[in-house]
């Protein structure tokens, strides 16, 4: 699983939190959002994940532009986060770029990323 992280924020604690959740064959590579959406656009990377104040704006601004709406979900915004369940219909509908605040952080990269190695 190649993994992007770019968005407006936090590419660093996100980038922190994924790692441990990684194995030997992943990869993690931190960008701006436009390197990141490039790189999925290009098959270079299989998911995306980004931060911002909204969840949905600058996290996901050029992910959305790039790749489509229909392969972008916003997991995360001020006062509310996705559930488990969501996340997880949010891999299995096929969304490949996720966007999220810092608020749930914590439970939203990791609950994704499990999500993503079940989907494999």
């Amino acid at each position: 699983m190649r993994i992007v992280i770019g968005g407006q924020i936090e590419r660093t604690a996100i980038a922190d939190l994924v790692k441990p959740l990684l194995g030997g064959k992943d990869t993690l590579q931190v960008m701006s959002d436009l390197e990141a959406s490039m790189a999925m656009q290009s098959g270079q990377a299989d998911y995306y994940l980004g931060a911002c104040n909204t969840g949905g704006g600058g996290a996901l601004a050029m992910a959305i532009a790039l790749l489509g709406m229909d392969k972008c979900a916003t997991l995360g915004m001020p006062g509310k986060s996705a559930t488990k369940e969501e996340i997880e219909a949010s891999v299995q509908a096929g969304k490949v770029a996720f966007g999220f605040t810092s608020e749930e952080m914590p439970f939203i990269v990791e609950t994704l990323i499990n999500a993503l190695k079940e989907r494999g």
